[in-house]
């Protein structure tokens, strides 16, 4: 089988012969396969396993025929070898045992150690490059999300503690984002070097922020993310979370290839307020999945339709994969979006 190159394409706005897809979280729970992995592994203990990782890596790209794979991981793995203690809690998520709230706390944080801590991490990257025949994306949290985890000690929906540094001691905050942007460079500069193909900067969380306070407390370290890593000749995708449509129009600057856009802004709107500087990845509602195979086939094609007005789209989720979802209706939805798209960008043949 010749090497799937569509995904690399559409994000440098390259001509395509169908719409590329991949799915957020596309190796989880709805997959009965996985079930019965995670009924052995925890999702840290699968990542410790370079070849167990990278089979289930591999899971979505056998079973839905996508375009791309993403690396079986978490945005918490790398916090580890700078120092924050953490665990993943079922029906909770990150759980920090030392969290981030003072000064003396930033400043015990150390350099991340890629080859020396997450090894099996880079061993991973290189099994896929090997097995693949479609571009392997690998991830970073960015430096918001982590925060927000980090300071507050697990998930929150309030944001309290995280705000209360960020606004009460601002010269705090920025050293610690600062070295959370530092860790997320080098650890995907260390990704490229082992295999992946393209990266991705996610921060889920970040449009819970004004967008003054985006571009004041933020913006200046996801912009030092991608200028560190404006060298790497791969693509860089920039997916500001949900609920972020009010902070597009303060992207134009990254130097970013493509911007994942969640469900709540359309996608000809999001080209606009982005400067149609970027390709753009999204943005079907993950729960539509739920819905009968008809519906999400007329959404679906509604989303194709407004994507393909432009080069440079790529199908995604607005968000990640929940486990509600139903491998049998994502295999379908692959099929049609890779038939839809390929009849629609049939070169018209002149008599």
């Amino acid at each position: 089988m010749p090497y799937n190159d569509r995904f690399l394409r559409a994000c440098r706005k390259q001509p395509v012969d169908r719409v590329p897809v991949w799915y957020m979280r596309q190796a989880g729970r709805y997959d009965p396969d996985y079930r019965k992995i995670k009924e052995k592994y925890s999702l840290l203990e699968i990542c410790r396993q370079p070849e167990l990782a990278a089979e289930v890596t591999m899971l979505p790209v056998r079973k839905l025929g996508v375009d791309a794979a993403i690396l079986y991981s978490d945005i918490m793995n790398p916090v580890a070898s700078i120092g924050i203690d953490f665990d993943i809690v079922k029906d909770i998520g990150p759980v920090i045992h030392n969290p981030v709230r003072s000064a003396a706390d930033v400043d015990r944080l150390k350099p991340i150690d890629v080859e020396g801590d997450l090894s099996h991490v880079l061993e991973t990257i290189a099994i896929l490059d090997r097995e693949l025949e479609v571009p392997l994306i690998t991830f970073a949290g960015a430096p918001f999300t982590l925060a927000s985890y980090i300071v507050e000690g697990r998930p929150t929906k309030s944001y309290l503690n995280t705000k209360t540094l960020m606004y009460g001691e601002p010269a705090i905050w920025h050293r610690l984002m600062g070295k959370l942007a530092d860790m997320a460079a080098v650890y995907l500069r260390a990704h490229v070097k082992a295999g992946s193909k393209a990266v991705q900067l996610f921060d889920s969380w970040v449009g819970s922020l004004a967008p003054h306070d985006f571009r004041e407390y933020v913006l200046p370290h996801v912009e030092s993310i991608f200028e560190q890593l404006a060298d790497l000749e791969i693509p860089k995708i920039y997916f500001p979370g949900v609920s972020s449509g009010e902070l597009l129009t303060s992207l134009t600057g990254i130097r970013a290839d493509v911007i994942g856009l969640d469900w709540r802004v359309g996608l000809s709107d999001g080209r606009v307020r982005t400067g149609g500087r970027f390709a753009i990845q999204g943005n079907l509602d993950p729960y539509m999945l739920t819905a009968p195979e008809t519906v999400i086939r007329e959404q679906a094609r509604r989303l194709l339709d407004e994507g393909m007005q432009e080069p440079g789209f790529i199908f995604n989720l607005g968000h990640g994969l929940y486990p509600e979802a139903s491998l049998e209706k994502l295999r379908d939805l692959t099929a049609f979006i890779h038939a839809y798209s390929s009849e629609r960008l049939k070169p018209e043949v002149k008599s």
